[in-house]
This record gives C-alpha cells, sequence and structure tokens, in this order.
C-alpha cells in the first residue's frame, strides 16, 4: 500500500505523544482504517512514511491485522443501528468518530485522558485541513471512564435520544472490580437513555497463541506492565457470564471476514503449516460484542 499524497503539512508538534501510542499509530498506517495512513504520516519521526509488509515479522503482521479486524468489527456492529449519540471511551488516537461524523449526522463525543485528548486534538485540527465540511457534531472532551460523575456530565451533552457505547483497548487494563464499575455506570445511563454498548474487549486467556504469535521484548514488557493476560477473561463462556451478571445479555457477535484485510495475504506467506494448525487448535483469541441491558 502506498500513499498518494505528500505528506501533510501542520505547524503541530507530535513528538509529545507517547512511544506505545505512537508505534501502534504506525501500525496502523498499514492498514485500510479511515485516517490511520495520513495520521501514521503526520507523526512520524522520518521524512518519509512508507507502510507495507515485506519487511515486517509475522508477529508485526498478526498484530496489524488484529487492530484492522477489531476497529472494523465495531463498525459492523454499529452500522443499520438507528441511534444518532455515540459516545467512545478510551479512544486513543483512532479516528471512528472524525470518519463518522463526516460521513454521517450524528452526534460523537470521542473521550481518553486528558493528555491523549489534546495531543489528539491537535490531530484532528490537521487531518480536518484537508476535508469539506463535516456532516455530524464532534466534540473531544477527556474522561476518566470510572469517573461517574465526569461519565454522567459528558453523557448530558447528548441531544435526547438512545445512545451507543463503544470502546475498543479499554476492558484489559481494568481487573475485575474496575470492570465491574464501568459496567454499573453503563448500565445506569443504558437504562435511562437506551441503546447499547458495543466492546471489542472480549479478551481470552490463550498461552498457546501467545507462543505462537512470538511476541517481542518490548510487547512483552507492555503486557507484563498492564497485567493483560491477568485482565482477560477464562473463556468466552466466563465473558458471557460475567456481562449477564452485570445486567447485559449479547444482542449480536461481530463476524469479520479475515480474508478481506490487508496484512492476511503476507501473513499466509510467513506462516508454516504447523503455525496455521496451531493458530486453529489455539482457540478464539477475542470477540466483538453488541451489549444490551437485560
Amino acid at each position: 500500500m502506498q500513499s498518494n499524497h505528500n505528506k501533510m503539512e501542520t505547524n503541530h508538534n507530535f513528538t509529545t505523544i507517547s512511544p506505545s501510542a505512537r508505534a501502534l499509530l504506525l501500525l496502523k498506517g498499514n492498514t485500510n482504517i479511515p485516517y490511520a495512513l495520513q495520521a501514521a504520516e503526520l507523526i512520524s519521526q522520518s521524512d518519509k512514511y512508507i507502510p507495507g509488509y515485506a519487511d515486517k515479522s509475522l508477529s508485526t503482521c498478526l498484530r496489524i491485522a488484529h487492530f484492522e479486524a477489531r476497529y472494523l468489527s465495531i463498525d459492523q456492529l454499529l452500522s443499520g443501528l438507528p441511534v444518532k449519540n455515540i459516545l467512545e471511551l478510551s479512544s486513543g488516537f483512532s479516528f471512528r468518530s472524525l470518519d463518522a461524523v463526516q460521513q454521517k449526522d450524528v452526534y460523537y463525543i470521542d473521550t481518553d485522558l486528558p493528555g491523549i485528548i489534546e495531543e489528539k486534538k491537535k490531530l484532528v485540527a490537521a487531518l480536518q485541513r484537508e476535508q469539506h465540511a463535516t456532516t455530524g457534531t464532534l466534540e473531544l472532551l477527556p474522561l476518566n471512564a470510572l469517573d461517574e460523575s465526569e461519565f454522567i456530565e459528558i453523557i448530558n451533552h447528548f441531544p435526547a435520544g438512545e445512545i451507543a457505547i463503544v470502546n475498543e483497548g479499554l476492558l484489559m487494563y481494568l481487573n475485575i472490580e474496575e470492570k465491574e464499575k464501568l459496567c454499573s455506570i453503563i448500565y445506569k445511563i443504558l437504562k435511562q437513555r437506551g441503546g447499547c454498548w458495543i466492546t471489542a474487549d472480549i479478551y481470552i486467556k490463550t498461552p498457546r497463541f501467545n507462543t505462537i504469535i512470538q511476541m517481542d521484548d518490548d510487547l512483552e514488557k507492555f503486557l507484563e506492565q498492564h497485567n493483560i493476560e491477568e485482565n482477560k477473561f477464562d473463556s468466552i463462556e466466563a465473558a458471557e457470564a460475567f456481562f449477564k451478571k452485570c445486567g447485559f445479555i449479547i444482542d449480536k457477535d461481530a463476524e469479520i471476514d479475515y480474508s478481506k484485510l490487508n496484512a492476511i495475504p503476507f501473513i499466509m506467506q510467513k506462516l508454516t503449516p504447523e503455525q496455521m494448525q496451531e493458530m486453529s487448535n489455539a482457540g478464539r483469541p477475542n470477540a466483538t460484542w453488541r451489549l444490551k441491558i437485560a
């Protein structure tokens, strides 16, 4: 995949973006995720950001495919919903919100911790320079998703109507008590306003899969530092039981056509037959669910 335009001009300095967020955004620049390539070009410290897979390891290609599939899974479960109010939690440097308000008449509130939101505002401002007027309304606001009063205050920004709450890349940072707290807040909001919760964070403990993808030292250190493996669900059944206990039912389970992901042809070239069989036997590592209150 090649960029078909020159690196965007901007007066903003993006060197304060954290190394982990920068690395993730550079990975996503290899996908068809909206604005990922343009954002990767903006934050790249080299003169020219050149996406591609030929020089990437199997582990890197698998991670790229995972992030693209995760993004698309949320889009799939949002598609066709009659909801015009959308709240995204801990969105990081994802630009689903910007893409949504370009395409549809929605009221989209994009949230994360204060430092991330300040950096994201600069990126969004730079990305918007090449765009036409938006159709919907976009707000970028700081939010600690476990702070109920902050959460409710932001919900009150929305006009009347149901709300879709979405997130990807949040629950694996939360322990069981924090997950329960988040569920309690979201349950109260959906009970009052109606709508749904779309979460791409149904991650399952899969030691065999982790062995196959051969994580590098930096990634392993990051996962250990944030207790990612410990915070995953023991199984799909355990995840379903957890949400049921918190008052939710699974309305829909996303189904992604992995053959359409950019990285798949390169993954297939790099996988040995033994690794393919191991991945097939490893079990489902994650899911994206649309939840509604029971």
